[in-house]
Order: structure tokens, then sequence, then C-alpha cells
């Protein structure tokens, strides 16, 4: 395990990082880190500031939390350094490190890994708002990416918009519609039968937004791999499995994991409390998107190093 040396060039980053956190009034600084580091001289350059530590692996953090230091655990060592940015300010929402509206000033190696030589100043409801096609390419599924784009959009859309001022809650199943389609059953009169396939499809946005409607009511979505909704309002029979989900989701997660256990199909389910959405894969939550005041938008992160002369 190489550690981080808290060098001339590392310490020069880390001051101007404070000084922007000091002038923006930023919620915390966030230290990207290749191996352990000078937590002591972190912690006094950082003065009462909230710092936090980000590293792959546990021991690369070992005395980081007694010297003041909130540490990260990210555990995705071949992640590009972008992407792992955008993983560590999510992770350090979900500990309740950082609240989703922060404003938060990091530092880390953009050019050169092991060597500290870049700062960005953060809005949280900003950045993480980009979630990137790589987050859902890591899914390893039969889905075609562009229906799974198309999908997890319009949830997430849902789940920040609710409906007439009203939070909404739903459920899409999307891929191995088939059989999806033998373990449910309709709940009421079903919405978009009768219609052609080209009127059904999600990638219309006339009928993603007939679908914001139709999610107010009852039941699960059931989506063919071409985007194409093969069936709205229906109630999810998937025979009893043994699951393990976090404590606190309702029957809709219960019924997702269920759902994504007994076919190919990922199950896409809608919090109606908070607006969360989560994506489940053979009965586990594979990726969690958390409501924003922004729409997502999907993206690659282009980014290219400055000319060797520079």
């Amino acid at each position: 395990m190489k550690p981080q040396r808290f060098n001339e060039q590392f310490a020069g980053i880390y001051d101007l990082a404070v000084r922007l956190a000091d002038v923006t009034e930023a919620d915390g600084l966030l230290v990207l880190l290749d191996g352990p580091s000078n937590w002591e001289e972190l912690r006094r350059r950082g003065g009462e500031k909230k710092i936090l530590v980000v590293a792959d692996a546990t021991d690369e953090l070992d005395g980081a939390e007694t010297h003041g230091l909130a540490p990260v655990v990210l555990d995705v060592p071949h992640m590009p350094v972008f992407d792992k940015l955008a993983q560590a300010l999510l992770e350090s929402v979900a500990l309740e490190l950082l609240a989703r509206g922060s404003t938060v000033v990091a530092v880390y190696s953009a050019f050169d890994a092991g060597k500290i030589d870049s700062l960005s100043f953060i809005r949280l409801d900003e950045h993480l708002g980009r979630l990137t096609v790589r987050d859902l390419r890591q899914l390893k599924t039969i889905v075609p990416l562009d229906t799974l784009k198309t999908v997890v959009d319009l949830a997430v859309d849902i789940g920040r918009e609710g409906r007439e001022g009203k939070a909404v809650g739903t459920l899409f199943v999307v891929g191995d519609s088939r059989k999806a389609l033998t373990l449910s059953h309709a709940a009421v009169w079903d919405p978009v039968k009768g219609y052609s396939r080209k009127d059904r499809n999600l990638r219309d946005r006339r009928v993603r937004e007939q679908i914001k409607e139709i999610a107010q009511m009852d039941g699960a979505f059931i989506v063919a791999a071409d985007g194409t909704l093969e069936a709205a309002c229906r109630i999810l029979d998937s025979p009893p499995v043994e699951l393990t989900i976090s404590q606190g989701l309702g029957s809709r997660h219960w019924a997702a994991a269920a759902i994504s256990k007994h076919t190919k199909a990922v199950a896409i389910a809608v919090s109606e409390s908070n607006g969360t959405v989560r994506i489940f894969q053979n009965g586990e939550v594979v990726l969690r998107i958390e409501p924003l005041r922004h729409a997502l938008k999907f993206k690659e992160f282009d980014f290219e190093s400055p000319p060797e002369d520079a």
C-alpha cells in the first residue's frame, strides 16, 4: 500500500482549497486519495472545517477518524477519477456526512495518479444530477442501454416532480417482459391496452408524459427491451423468495426485488415518500438515485490532459 505523500505540491493545492472553502463558505472539503496520508497535517491546515477523506480501501484510511476526519470508503479502484468523485459525493450523502444541497471543495489527482494536482468547487444538487452512462453499463443485463436510460430518466422525473403537487411512487419492470407478464395480473383496466406499439413506446416524449399521469394509479409498468410499454397497472405475483433489502422499504420495493429475482428483468422503483429511485437486479439494489432539484442528465465525462509544455 503506497502512501499519498503530503508533499509541497499537495500542501499548496490543499491550502488553496481551504482558502476557496473560506471564500465560498463551502460546507466541507473532500480529499480523494490513492493511499494513506498525513492526517494530522490535513486536520491542522483545514482548521474547523468538515474534512472528508476518500479512498478505495478501509486500511488506506486507518487513523483518519482519530484525527477528526470523516473517512469514506469507495472500493472502486478501476473507476475513472471523475466517476469516482461523483461516487464519493453520493456515498457522503448516503452516510449523512453531507446534505443534498451542500457545497464542497474537492482536491484530487486528475492528471497524474498519486499526485494531487486539481481542485474543484462543487454544488451537490447540480453535480449529482449528472448520472453517467457508465453507471448503467455496470448492470449486466440483456436490456439495451438506451432503453434503461429512457426508463430511469422517466422514473427520476416522476420522483422529482410528482404530479399536481403530490408525491408519486411507481414501479417499472424492464426486459424479460413475457415472463414478467406471467408473474403479474391486472389491477384494474389496462389504460394502454389497444394502442399500437408505436403509441406505447417510451422513447416518444408524448408517451412519457402520459405515463406520468398513469403512474398515479396502482400497479407496475411492464416494459419490453425495445422500450415498448407492454402493460400498465399490473400487480406483481412473484413466488415467495428469500430477500434482504434495507429496513424501512415498503411493499413496492419488495415487489421490485422479487420480480428481479425471478426474471432477467431490471426493476426500477420510485419511492413515494422521498422520490428516491432504486434499481433492482437479481433481488438486490444495484443503483440508487436521489431526487434532485434539477433534471437528471446522462452524459459521458469528456476530459483532456493539458499539453506537455503547459
